[in-house]
């Protein structure tokens, strides 16, 4: 049995949220905007498979506008969550929600298909409780980050090297990466790195830029 741990009493008394419960709101929006942050752009379009829980409650538990305001880049706290579905109409910003009988691995499970342009990718995420998340797939390669550890999104070109590249500019700073996580649909199609590191960088945004400024990277985004 897997025994879930908590950092702080705000893990078990759950966040600062607009919205009736932490998992289908909180959550939901926490999932939103990592998706968004890993896409590295607002999609033009999204369609939200839903499983479980997620797919019988996600209307009246505000489940549908915390995704699409996380997609935004809002926070689980944002006092224009509720409006997320008009802001998104109005940017134009196509949105679907396919509820699905499957049974998922855990009932607060969406799975999300982004697109803009010939730019597509998959995320699957789950609300685990008290607004903490996971991920759990990404255009279809199973992983497991839980995003409670400092992250950094690379959206790069796929070029050979590249990959120990990155690794230098986190050496030269001094920080272990902890796990790497690296997917991209076809060979020549843009790739992503996920890169967990063990401790939080003195200057996270610096690390940024110069990992930015590594050719063939498009993109590059800290979490924490």
């Amino acid at each position: 049995m897997e025994v879930l741990k908590y950092r702080s009493v705000f893990d078990i008394i759950g966040p600062v949220m607009v919205g009736p419960s932490s998992s289908h709101t909180a959550g939901a929006a926490r999932i939103g905007k990592v998706c968004r942050m890993i896409f590295g752009e607002r999609p033009d379009s999204i369609e939200f498979d839903l499983y479980e829980s997620f797919a019988k409650t996600y209307r009246g538990h505000g489940t549908d506008v915390a995704l699409v305001g996380g997609i935004l880049g809002m926070d689980p706290d944002d006092p224009r969550l509720s409006d997320s579905l008009k802001i998104a109409y109005e940017e134009g910003m196509e949105v679907l929600f396919v509820p699905k009988k499957e049974i998922a691995d855990h009932p607060n499970t969406v799975t999300m298909h982004l697109k803009k342009d010939d730019f597509k990718m998959s995320v699957t995420g789950v609300s685990i409780g008290g607004g903490n998340i996971q991920i759990t797939e990404l255009n279809g390669y199973s992983m497991s980050l839980s995003m409670g550890v400092p992250t950094y999104i690379i959206i790069h070109q796929d070029v050979p090297g590249l990959l120990s590249k990155i690794s230098t500019k986190f050496a030269e700073k001094g920080l272990n990466i902890g796990k790497v996580t690296m997917t991209r649909q076809t060979k020549g199609d843009n790739g992503i790195i996920l890169a967990e590191i063990d401790d939080k960088p003195e200057d996270a945004d610096e690390l940024r830029r110069e990992i930015k400024s590594l050719h063939d990277v498009l993109s590059v985004t800290y979490f924490k």
